[in-house]
């Protein structure tokens, strides 16, 4: 699964870095962080950067960008999203900004990204805690785990997964959804015992695209997730799976 990045020369405002905002920990004895440190704050590598940060002053910063992104996308939206405002938000210059983003999608589809690492992250670790039966079992955990984010991380009721803004955010050969369903695929094979073949990668698709139907339902109208709707969409996704694997 690979991300493009759509980084060019032209792309990047006249600007220049400056101000107080961009000399933050500036100290030239910092080196690079802990990898486990790394692991948990930096960019996916994948993430649409002019250029992986590498150092813990420049982590820090492009976490704090996308920090920002985050608060303002719950605030006021994408349409009002601006590199100025995540500039300002951050307490970075702009120069800083396009220094490791192009434009306010890059720094959007970056934060999608983080989303789809803190969720795998999230069901692997469900997976490897709760023993099943069967992998279709797993469907509850899943589901919850994607609840819990939308109520709990911020920027993620507004992004979700970047299908806010484009269709293909995530990666642009595919569609977000197949994103996922290929990412949630690799985690039930490894975490859950599900057998690897077409009619898993069929199943799986189908039971993405299913559940975040019914799960846009379920939070159109109630911030919180209509409860309803969410226990309908885990037993309209195990019945599915159900059908075609049912119980070993």
């Amino acid at each position: 699964m690979t991300t493009t990045s759509r980084n060019t020369a032209s792309s990047a405002p006249p600007q220049r870095a400056g101000g107080t905002g961009a000399q933050r920990g500036s100290g030239s004895g910092e080196g690079p962080l802990p990898a486990e440190d790394r692991c948990a704050q930096a960019p996916p590598p994948h993430a649409p950067l002019r250029r992986l940060p590498a150092q813990q002053r420049s982590i820090a910063r492009v976490q704090r960008m996308l920090d920002a992104c985050a608060e303002l996308l719950d605030e006021n939206g994408y349409a009002e999203l601006t590199t100025t405002r995540i500039a300002e938000r951050a307490s970075v210059a702009i120069g800083s900004v396009y220094q490791f983003f192009p434009d306010k999608r890059a720094v959007t589809q970056a934060l999608g990204l983080r989303y789809l690492e803190m969720f795998s992250a999230r069901v692997s670790a469900r997976l490897a805690q709760e023993s099943f039966g069967h992998w279709p079992d797993a469907v509850d955990a899943i589901i919850d785990e994607y609840i819990v984010m939308h109520r709990t991380v911020p920027g993620f009721r507004s992004l979700h997964f970047g299908d806010v803004v484009d269709v293909n955010l995530l990666d642009a050969g595919v569609d977000n959804n197949t994103v996922i369903a290929d990412r949630l695929r690799e985690l039930v094979v490894n975490g859950a015992g599900a057998r690897r073949g077409e009619r898993l990668d069929r199943t799986v698709t189908v039971a993405v695209e299913a559940a975040d139907s019914v799960l846009k339902l379920a939070f159109r109208d109630d911030p919180d997730g209509d409860r309803l709707f969410i226990e309908e969409a885990k037993v309209l996704v195990r019945s599915y799976l159900s059908r075609h694997f049912g119980a070993r």
